[in-house]
């Protein structure tokens, strides 16, 4: 029951993730959302600065069908390379502190590397660079977790079967003890959490709403394009790398954080956990545009590498 609990709210916390991302809105024609065919990349509707070559024309085309009120005003719109943090109307502290800031970063690094997909890896790295601390430090109570599991496992058992108030206090007492002895905060775990969600939505408006961004194509791959529609319906299947890198950095990210120092009930419980975030992050993969899932797999091998330098630190220490 207690695993099906975890379980279930796991995936309460992604619908409400998932659907959380209202920022950005699509262009719709005649009930359908409008579409570079070419690329097959929906077009975004609250665009930050002024689209160019064959995705102008799409805008032209559809302000010449569109409604007064519903025309975007392409001519009001600075160009992406001079985007400033300040550019447009004020749209709420959402766009204002993560997205435009993000967007202007990401375009000053473009603009110097001449490239905006390396801009989204580069970005990412040092974005991860500042939050190490505080990413590293949520690594370091992982590993001090498994040191003081088996103490842990111990108080567990010694409680069993008791579930009067007087025991459930001096379980707790005692397990507060192991933490203290063992320099564990037990919600340090959320912190990285914290950090790590405002920074995947704030990616996510800020390539969806940069023609610049969303138009380009890195390594052959188009930055606004899903892998679900560029396989399944412009035959590119070669974007379906995105799926497995994605699913075996979700795979590794969590066997990091398993140890044999669990109890045989908590490792099957770690192993359902893992192949269920596996699954919900291989079936989100496909409908991300390549340049979220590029920063998204950055992401992941940052926290891969970090949680192995943590390990190896704490075996030298």
């Amino acid at each position: 029951m207690k695993q099906f609990k975890k379980i279930t709210k796991i995936l309460v916390v992604f619908v409400l993730l998932f659907s959380l991302t209202g920022c950005t809105k699509y262009l719709k024609q005649d009930g359908k959302t409008v579409r570079n065919e070419s690329t097959g990349q929906n077009l975004t509707k609250n665009i930050l600065c002024q689209p160019e070559g064959e995705t102008l024309k799409l805008y032209e085309e559809y302000n010449k069908k569109a409604k007064d009120n519903e025309k975007i005003n392409l001519t009001e719109l600075p160009k992406c390379e001079t985007l400033k943090v300040t550019t447009g109307k004020y749209e709420g502290i959402w766009t204002s502190i993560f997205v435009k800031p993000l967007a202007w970063f990401i375009i000053q690094i473009g603009k110097l590397v001449k490239s905006y997909g390396l801009a989204l890896i580069l970005a990412t790295l040092i974005i991860r660079g500042i939050v190490w601390p505080f990413t590293k430090k949520t690594a370091m109570q992982s590993e001090n977790l498994k040191k003081a599991q088996p103490e842990l496992t111990k108080i567990e058992n010694k409680y069993k079967n008791r579930q009067d108030q007087e025991a459930m206090l001096q379980k707790s007492q005692e397990m507060m003890m192991i933490y203290k002895k063992y320099n564990i905060n037990p919600m340090s775990g959320c912190l990285f959490s914290f950090i790590q969600i405002p920074l995947f939505f704030a990616f996510y408006e800020a390539i969806s709403r940069i023609p610049a961004i969303f138009e380009e194509t890195f390594l052959g791959f188009q930055l606004g394009t899903s892998p679900a529609i560029a396989a399944f319906q412009h035959g590119q299947y070669y974007y379906l790398i995105f799926i497995v890198i994605i699913a075996a950095s979700t795979y590794f990210s969590f066997k990091l954080n398993s140890g044999a120092s669990m109890s045989p009930d908590q490792q099957n419980q770690m192993k359902t956990m893992t192949n269920v975030m596996v699954v919900i992050m291989t079936i989100t993969a496909f409908s991300i545009s390549s340049g979220i899932a590029i920063y998204w797999v950055t992401s992941s091998v940052f926290t891969i590498i970090q949680n192995l330098l943590v390990k190896r630190g704490k075996k030298n220490a």
